[in-house]
């Protein structure tokens, strides 16, 4: 995992050197390890690394090499780069490092972008061609490794972090209104290209962006997910798809212990972490550690899952640390938390996961976690009711009254009119559930949360909170193959019971019963959902604030009433609308907007 910055200019002046460096920079703590520079006339391409493949200088980044041409900055891990080193050396390939980045380099020499469909993991990256001027920038298939960029007539700029770019200077603040209602609607999901600033864009996930030296670029989506469904997977048993789903995942699981420090897993307790763990134990990974968190409990609702990650520890032997946060400390901690978001995130956990982050970066410098099984699997409520699904908007009425935080009026009741779109997410799900590839609504919405909502929550969340401690997270639930797989399956398989019924039954065979038939729980951080006290008057001094009334975003008067009664303003998915509009201020100043 490294932190990736550079500049591409098109107007023929020279590529700002300083710039590329503060925005490498600002990205210290997600490559704490070392750092470099490279530039050359109307490109500068920056690094910071952190030390996880090869832990030799030979990696460096920038990493060059003058007898292929090419030059690549990359952030990410590539699984199977021993495979491809050595199908590459039979080619005729000789390499002077033994981790994935020069493995990149060659293997685009050789295959060009048809490289991409042999790389398995995670990654964005920025590769340059010395004599074309051409510049490539990539985005992994399920975008678990972020890419913003600024673009214009004058230079296309880029950076892991949002937060990078606006560090370099000369950026767009203005927020987009489309954005704003994006993240009002979809628990502040912000689908990409879009982010909260206009003057900042982030990649897709599974894209491909040719940036010409003239200021053209392209951009081609090189992974699509598709439902396909033949009479052979309909006809194929629950038991098949069972094993089947074991025995992929665990490879996913062993394919992520490639690396040349220990591998450890953050355990919650649940299900999907608890198998994680489980599998890990089996590749003989020796003094395996595992991590949980907890909170203080609020509003009658319990804080920590202990009593799991306890028994789940106990019962694979490994070198469990669990951290109990007093509510004192989960307050303090806000501001740095919010600081490490590239785009405000709502979510309760973001907290959790920086605090957890930070105590597991002392010991580990890789941990895998359990982040998309639920989207994978199907395991959300509200998928059982698309699965019966036939109305004729091929249920897009449906899926909006299970998952929006606000209807659209409820939207115009709360926005001022200036900040008022025409309803950009409800056209957004209506546009996606009518793309070819799935055929029924529960496979459009299990689509449309694998592709999208996955990416800019969870993932998202996940990358942020760790890279900020320097801590890599891998998730093998998102393994492309795993993902292509499920979603082959008969939805029946996987919403059954409660849902993730067959992931859960594949579990059986690894863990044990008493965590897999467990009411379904979630990285729980009350608080913040039930404001009280010291943290209703620390949403309510950002709320309050002269910036916020200044920046006039919402009718007179709707906020201070929500104010008064937080708990009455509870999403249908049970996030906390005050919370929502505090968290997006409260980014909003720590970034100078």
């Amino acid at each position: 995992m490294c932190g990736i910055a550079g500049e591409i200019r098109f107007d023929q002046a020279s590529a700002n050197v300083h710039a590329v460096f503060d925005m490498a920079s600002a990205q210290s703590g997600r490559g704490p390890d070392g750092e470099g520079l490279y530039a050359s006339g109307r490109r500068a391409f920056g690094h910071r690394r952190l030390r996880i493949m090869d832990l030799s200088e030979r990696a460096h980044q920038p990493f060059v090499d003058n007898v292929l041409g090419l030059g690549i900055v990359f952030n990410g891990a590539v699984y199977n780069h021993h495979e491809l080193r050595e199908e590459l050396s039979a080619k005729g390939y000789v390499f002077s490092s033994t981790g994935d980045t020069e493995v990149i380099l060659k293997a685009w020499h050789a295959w060009g972008p048809a490289a991409l469909d042999r790389l398995m993991g995670m990654f964005a990256f920025a590769l340059w061609e010395r004599d074309s001027g051409i510049t490539h920038l990539v985005r992994d298939r399920l975008g678990i490794k972020p890419l913003y960029y600024s673009l214009d007539a004058r230079r296309l700029r880029f950076a892991s972090t949002l937060p990078a770019l606006l560090v370099g200077g000369d950026i767009d603040k203005t927020l987009d209104p489309v954005a704003l209602h994006f993240y009002m609607s979809l628990h502040a999901v912000v689908p990409a290209p879009h982010t909260m600033l206009k003057g900042v864009r982030k990649l897709p996930p599974a894209s491909h962006m040719t940036v010409h030296p003239d200021g053209r670029t392209e951009t081609r989506t090189w992974w699509q997910l598709t439902f396909p469904h033949d009479a052979a997977d309909e006809a194929r048993s629950f038991e098949e798809w069972r094993d089947m789903t074991l025995a992929s995942l665990r490879d996913a699981v062993r394919l992520r212990t490639v690396a040349d420090v220990p591998v450890g897993v953050l355990l919650s307790g649940g299900v999907d972490s608890s198998l994680i763990t489980g599998l890990l134990a089996e590749t003989g990974t020796p003094n395996l550690r595992t991590y949980a968190i907890g909170f203080e409990a609020a509003g009658g609702e319990a804080g920590d899952e202990f009593h799991y990650s306890d028994l789940v520890a106990r019962h694979f032997g490994t070198q469990h640390e669990k951290m109990m946060i007093p509510a004192g400390d989960l307050l303090a901690s806000l501001p740095a938390a919010i600081d490490a978001m590239s785009e405000p995130m709502v979510s309760h956990d973001c907290v959790a996961f920086y605090l957890l982050s930070a105590a597991v970066a002392r010991h580990s410098r890789v941990v895998q976690s359990g982040q998309g099984a639920d989207e994978v699997f199907g395991g959300y409520h509200w998928y059982p009711a698309l699965a019966e699904n036939r109305d004729a908007d091929g249920g897009v009425a449906a899926y909006r009254s299970v998952f929006f935080d606000r209807s659209h009026s409820e939207m115009a009741e709360l926005l001022a009119p200036q900040w008022l779109a025409d309803d950009p997410a409800g056209r957004f799900v209506a546009e996606h559930f009518a793309m070819p590839g799935a055929d029924n609504a529960i496979d459009r919405a299990l689509r449309l949360d694998t592709t999208v909502m996955l990416v800019d929550d969870p993932v998202k969340r996940v990358d942020n909170m760790t890279m900020a401690h320097a801590l890599e997270a891998r998730v093998p639930f998102l393994d492309h193959r795993l993902v292509e797989l499920a979603a082959r399956m008969p939805a029946r398989h996987k919403i059954a019971q409660g849902g993730k019924h067959v992931l859960k039954e594949a579990a059986r065979q690894v863990i044990p019963a008493e965590v897999i038939d467990r009411p379904k729980g979630y990285f729980p951080v009350p608080a913040l959902k039930y404001l009280r006290g010291p943290f209703l008057d620390y949403v309510r001094g950002w709320i309050d604030s002269d910036a916020a009334r200044q920046r006039g975003l919402y009718r007179p008067g709707v906020v201070d009433t929500m104010l008064k009664d937080p708990d009455a303003h509870i999403t249908p998915l049970k996030g906390s609308k005050v919370w929502q509009i505090a968290l997006l201020e409260a980014w909003l100043q720590a970034r100078g907007i």
